[in-house]
């Protein structure tokens, strides 16, 4: 009986514990640690901060579900990982430390046959001086907590404009490496639909603040797509959803420190300014979570099998190159670590290889451009298809037998405002592939049939849908198997 330990619960540890657990799971024993007791569908905390869900219906107890599938949970998080076993240790090791209150602080060496990464990011806040809501001046909606109390801000700023007081909010990312821009996106839109409702949208100033060169980079290097039978690029779309809400934008920013309501950031072409605030919400750069690796003397190897910003290498081509000559034959396909083929890294907690948006730096050197997105929908591809290169192994392939290159995959966001089906709306965009192909599509480096973008009430319709949808499947429901993931 082999051991397979999956370090972490989000949307593609998940995925790949699901899978697992219903292929081998009676056969082999499949192992979940993670660091919280509860799932989060991530994607709907942002209606959670604007008060039109709770965060009990974006979350739920993950070992119960576990138990249906032959699965185990440890509410622990991964300290070092040892992929050469040790002195007490013949096989392959990693040391978890518990988060269980019943347990917390304890350490434990949990052997493995293969072992997932899924680990997902840290919220590196402490890249930006006054960044986040625990010792900063900025709220988040990347948890369920932080999106209750970015709500509870919202509202006592609502109560206040009811009573006249005219109020800015400023959305967006905090640094300038960030990438999920998108989930700023979509929650600025949500602000404005939340002031809206409450008749008070004319005393508010909103505006946009982004390491994108250009409004609709999204760390994807922009894109075209295809609106109403016409052709359009990313920047006119997202230009015009702003327009259209009397929004203001700030671009090629990063944000240097953050004082109690006060922004200070720098552009790409060197100046420094100065945004007041009443409310702001900054998504922060993301970082490895701070995993070690030692070989089996227990000399140090980390820099061997991370990245310096903590993600696991994979089977990427990693070698410098400059910017125009990386090559979408670079990106991971099957997420196995190169010196150790029990080891692979799915969603965020992968290394890319190089940005998709091209490195842009300000005359002080400091960089000032999207990080490649991950999340969502790779996320979930990249974790069902090493769930089955484990599977296939476990029955004696020699290497992984699915494939999952983000050069090759598509995704799909929905920018959805309000979660009511009649009063809602939504900016659905589509893009395939992820990472531009210039070979296959030398005009835009997307197929043009699959990518485009559209506005309205089907979208926020698809969104509403795809929240009851993806928490059915997670909870193992019946038939969960056969839906998309």
């Amino acid at each position: 009986m082999a051991r397979i330990v999956i370090l972490g619960a989000g949307i593609s540890g998940h995925t790949v514990a699901r899978y697992l657990g219903k292929w081998v799971g009676k056969q082999h024993q499949v192992v979940v640690v993670s660091p919280k007791a509860k799932w989060n569908w991530v994607p709907s905390n942002i209606w959670v901060g604007v008060g039109q869900m709770t965060e009990e219906q974006v979350t739920f107890e993950l070992a119960p579900i576990y138990k249906k599938i032959n699965v185990g949970f440890h509410q622990a998080k991964g300290v070092s990982v040892h992929p050469e076993g040790g002195a007490e240790h013949a096989k392959p090791y990693i040391m978890i430390e518990y988060t269980d209150p019943a347990r917390a602080g304890e350490t434990e060496a949990l052997e493995f046959d293969y072992l997932v990464n899924a680990t997902g990011p840290k919220l590196n806040f402490g890249a930006t001086p006054g960044l986040g809501p625990e010792t900063g001046y900025t709220m988040s909606v990347c948890t369920p907590e932080h999106a209750k109390e970015s709500n509870a801000h919202l509202q006592q700023c609502i109560e206040a404009m009811k009573g006249g007081a005219q109020k800015t909010f400023v959305v967006g990312t905090g640094h300038g490496m960030c990438t999920c821009q998108g989930a700023a996106f979509e929650y600025i839109y949500n602000i404005d639909h939340a002031l809206r409702e409450a008749g008070v949208r004319n005393l508010a100033r909103l505006i946009w603040i982004s390491n994108e060169f250009e409004l609709g980079d999204f760390g994807m290097g922009g894109v075209h797509i295809t609106r109403g039978g016409y052709l359009t690029n990313g920047k006119v779309f997202a230009e015009s959803l702003m327009v259209e809400r009397g929004m203001e934008w700030i671009t090629r920013a990063h944000v240097t420190k953050v004082e109690p309501g006060k922004i200070h950031y720098e552009l790409l072409d060197g100046t420094l300014h100065e945004l007041e605030f009443d409310f702001s919400m900054l998504i922060p750069p993301f970082a490895g979570v701070g995993l070690k690796a030692f070989d089996q003397s227990g000399a140090e190897i980390t820099d061997q099998v991370f990245a310096p910003n903590g993600f696991m290498k994979v089977d990427a081509n990693y070698t410098p190159k400059a910017f125009e000559d990386w090559d979408k034959r670079d990106w991971p396909r099957t997420y196995q670590t190169p010196k150790y083929p029990n080891i692979f890294a799915v969603g965020i907690a992968f290394a890319p290889p190089h940005p998709i948006s091209k490195v842009m730096k300000s005359p002080s050197g400091t960089q000032i451009s999207p990080t490649p997105p991950r999340t969502g929908m790779p996320s979930a591809t990249i974790g069902k298809a090493v769930a089955a290169s484990i599977r296939d192994m476990l029955k004696g392939a020699p290497t992984p037998t699915h494939t999952a290159s983000m050069a090759e995959m598509g995704a799909a966001c929905v920018a959805s405002t309000g979660s009511d089906i009649f009063k809602g709306t939504a900016a659905t965009m589509t893009v395939f592939p992820v990472v531009p192909d210039y070979e296959t599509y030398p005009e835009y480096g997307r197929d043009m049939d699959l990518t485009f973008g559209e506005i309205g009430l089907a979208g926020h319709w698809m969104k509403y849908i795809l929240h009851h949808v993806f928490i059915y499947q997670a909870k193992l429901r019946p038939g969960w198997s056969i839906l998309p993931d």
